[in-house]
């Protein structure tokens, strides 16, 4: 199998990742829950995953690193322990479910106000009228660092300076960049970032999280065991069991904390992002020319700001078509439809017929985007 579905999850992991989680199946315990070797372990390699990820996204706190199952758990909490009733948020078309839904339920249950931010006609975020709808009053800004479905990045540091004009805060969605672009939320004025650890960080699925800025105040969205102050009738404070009720994923985290020691003894976000990007923009330069082929977003116009992801279509087909001609005559797996990201696909214009999205990793060889490129070349050529 050629696997192209990267801005879904990492499929291929570096054998330290699996190394971990198996070591830490056969010997944790549950943090924080009493002073045996293993509980003790446990919480050693819980603390390690905090410094590893503050680390590499710029936090100077690792204690403001707060996990969860996955970057959707992650926004809801960050979410609904941000925007108290009748409150305003400005957010973007590009964003995934995991936004919208949100979002969606806080106006209905809470009176929010939510404007959302266009695209321009290759999918990237229009900025001139982000900033005319950031206002003071204005609670939030909610932004993707860069589009799930057309890998288009946002300059996340410029928006965070947008809302703090306004006095609004800055929450990122880095769930498609976290591990492959760099971050510092500390110099980039981020105020929260959200990230999943089964995508660029490479790590297994159900880990994740939210980094919160010093200073910024996140009310506990879910509320129970913490090992800690068992006789509060409410959850603690204090960072991050605030945001951490229940037992910990300590075995996944463990691996999660491979994943990101993986990417930084490989030069860090930009040595991985800059090869996952040179093997997506071969994909492109291979299929762009093909007749009937259409690509969407920004490799045509500003490859500097475009990902690991290269969204297609190929003549009329729907993008189901497509991906099933992929995998049962090239053997290579890439996802179509519609991404979970309907106001995206409402920009594009593709909301009937979904689109084909192919995504590189660390581990895509070119001989793999070679035969998916030549692959496409054979569906549109009929």
């Amino acid at each position: 199998m050629i696997y192209l579905d990267n801005a879904a999850t990492t499929l291929h992991k570096p054998q330290e990742v699996v190394d971990a989680v198996v070591a830490a199946m056969g010997s944790l315990g549950n943090a924080g829950r009493g002073a045996s070797a293993g509980a003790l372990d446990a919480g050693r390699v819980i603390w390690h995953c905090r410094e590893a990820v503050a680390r590499l996204l710029g936090c100077p706190r690792a204690d403001h690193v707060c996990f969860s199952a996955n970057s959707t758990a992650a926004l809801n909490a960050a979410l609904s322990g941000l925007i108290g009733p009748d409150g305003r948020v400005v957010t973007t078309v590009l964003e995934h479910n995991s936004v919208l839904r949100p979002l969606a339920r806080l106006a209905d249950e809470r009176g929010v106000t939510v404007e959302y931010a266009p695209a321009d006609a290759h999918g990237f975020l229009d900025m001139g009228a982000l900033e005319r709808l950031v206002t003071p009053g204005t609670r939030a800004v909610v932004v993707t660092h860069a589009s799930n479905v057309t890998g288009n990045l946002v300059d996340v540091a410029r928006v965070a300076r947008v809302a703090h004009t306004a006095g609004a805060l800055c929450v990122v969605d880095a769930s498609q960049t976290a591990g492959a672009v760099p971050i510092d939320m500390d110099a980039m004025g981020l105020d929260v970032v959200c990230f999943t650890g089964h995508k660029g960080l490479m790590g297994p699925q159900g880990t994740g999280g939210m980094v919160v800025a010093e200073g910024v105040d996140v009310r506990p969205w879910a509320e129970g065991g913490t090992g800690v102050h068992s006789f509060d009738r409410r959850q603690p404070l204090e960072w991050p069991t605030r945001m951490e009720a229940g037992t910990s994923n300590a075995h996944g985290l463990a691996g999660l904390a491979a994943g990101v020691g993986f990417i930084e003894k490989n030069g860090g976000p930009a040595a991985v992002g800059a090869r996952e990007h040179t093997l997506a923009r071969r994909l492109y330069e291979g299929v762009r020319d093909v007749p009937g082929v259409t690509v969407y977003g920004g490799w045509g116009t500003d490859p500097g700001r475009c990902g690991n992801i290269v969204a297609l279509n190929v003549g009329e087909l729907g993008s189901g078509e497509v991906a099933d001609a992929l995998a049962e005559g090239w053997g290579i797996a890439c996802r179509a439809g519609a991404h979970c990201a309907p106001l995206m696909h409402r920009a594009l214009g593709t909301e009937r017929r979904g689109i084909v999205r192919l995504s590189t990793s660390w581990f895509t060889t070119e001989d793999e985007v070679d035969a998916a490129a030549g692959a496409v070349r054979a569906i549109a050529e009929g």
